[in-house]
Order: structure tokens, then C-alpha cells, then sequence
């Protein structure tokens, strides 16, 4: 597949919504769709490399879906550690590194083996930077980057504060960023989509692409096009 000629962004961020309205849809249990939305997520990374993203970040759970049903909530962190045993040696040899921000001290002892064994596998990559959030919480992380917050709670890590997003794309229809990147999306162009995540192809990525290359980013300033 030739490569387009229009810049593609460097940093996108991808909120993955819909998996359990699309299998709902389909007369399947919730969880059929994480299954199908897994499989999307795997298309998705490897053609941001492709294209020469350089930054990719994935939603994939946030601090507030503790709220959902435990059994769900449980499918879904062995769901995350079996897709990410399965992926890491895949990743590695694509030249993607992978890094998981949120908070791990809630999440089960499989799922922080996984994270911590395709961190290691992948660490050398340099193609694709993929950052997956998990029980992640922006709020969270602009207030343990503030070093008088810190001090009262007594934080001793270091806050995860990305690169600044340009593309942040949402699917499932919602228009809403669900406390996603707050700070880092300070002046992302924002693309909410009605499909669900499942449905997701290389084609609606190119697509996105090609209208975040129609955009004109002013960060403030005049337009490009406006006359001195």
C-alpha cells in the first residue's frame, strides 16, 4: 500500500468505545465485543506504524469503570493479559515499544506480570511508541505532577505526562473525553466517530488522517491563509 502524501499526526490518542453495544447488537455477551475490539486494536497499531505515527496512545480503562459489574471488569483484565502476553513478541519484532501508564497496584498480579513482561521485551523498539492506559485517571496524573500535591500525599513516582496529542479520535458516538489526556490535549484536533470500535478498519484511520491534514492548527495565532 503506497503511503499518502499528506502528513500524518505524530501523537494520536484513540478513546475505543462500543465493544459491548457491538456485541449486544449481535445477540453475544459484552465481552465477545473486547474479543472482537482486540483483534481491531492489533489492526490499528501496526498500521500507525505503518503510516509513521510516531505516538500512539489507547484507552483501554479508566480509574471510573471500576464501576462496572465485577464480573465484567474481571473478564476484561484477563482479557488485557492474555492479548498482551500473545502481542509482546509480535511487538518487538514490529520495532514497537510498549508502555502502560495508570495506576497497577489494583490490577491483578497476571495482568501486572504481562505489563511488565512486554515492557521488557519491547523496550528497544523505535518505530511506534504505544502507550496503553489502564485504571488511568488524567485528573489523577496532572494532580501527582504538581509538586505541592505530591508532597501532601506523599507521591513518590513520577506523574505520566505524554507529548501533546494532535489527533484524538473517539468512537461510539459520544462527545466526550471521559477524563482522557486532559493536559496533553490542550490543543489536540478532536474527531469523534459514530462507528463503534469494533468496526474499525486501516481505511477509517486514513480517513481521520487525511481530515487531521485538512485542518489549520493556529495554536492560537492567525490562520495560515490570513493576509498581514
Amino acid at each position: 500500500m503506497e503511503q499518502s502524501a499528506f502528513t500524518v499526526p505524530a501523537h494520536v490518542a484513540l478513546i475505543m468505545d462500543g465493544n459491548g453495544r457491538w456485541a449486544e447488537r449481535r445477540g453475544h455477551p459484552r465481552w465477545w465485543g473486547h474479543v472482537a475490539g482486540a483483534r481491531t486494536v492489533r489492526t490499528v497499531v501496526e498500521h500507525c506504524a505503518r503510516r509513521g505515527v510516531a505516538q500512539l496512545t489507547l484507552y483501554a480503562f479508566s480509574a471510573d469503570n471500576w464501576q462496572r459489574p465485577t464480573h465484567e471488569v474481571e473478564t476484561l483484565f484477563r482479557l488485557f493479559a492474555h492479548h498482551i502476553n500473545r502481542q509482546s513478541q509480535r511487538l518487538a519484532r514490529h520495532g514497537i515499544r510498549c508502555s502502560v501508564i495508570g495506576r497497577r497496584d489494583r490490577l491483578p498480579l497476571a495482568l501486572r506480570g504481562a505489563i511488565a513482561d512486554v515492557e521488557r521485551r519491547t523496550a528497544a523498539g523505535r518505530r511506534l511508541q504505544l502507550n496503553v492506559a489502564l485504571d488511568y485517571s488524567s485528573r489523577a496524573a496532572i494532580q501527582e505532577a504538581m509538586p505541592v500535591h505530591a508532597a501532601v500525599r506523599g507521591v513518590t513516582r513520577g506523574a505520566t505526562i505524554l507529548p501533546p496529542v494532535d489527533l484524538l479520535v473517539r468512537t461510539g458516538g459520544e462527545r466526550r473525553l471521559s477524563d482522557f489526556l486532559l493536559w496533553e490535549c490542550a490543543y489536540a484536533e478532536l474527531l469523534f466517530l459514530d462507528c463503534l470500535w469494533p468496526d474499525v478498519t486501516a481505511a477509517t484511520l486514513d480517513a481521520a488522517f487525511e481530515d487531521f491534514a485538512r485542518r489549520d492548527r493556529r495554536f492560537g495565532a492567525l490562520p495560515s491563509r490570513a493576509s498581514a
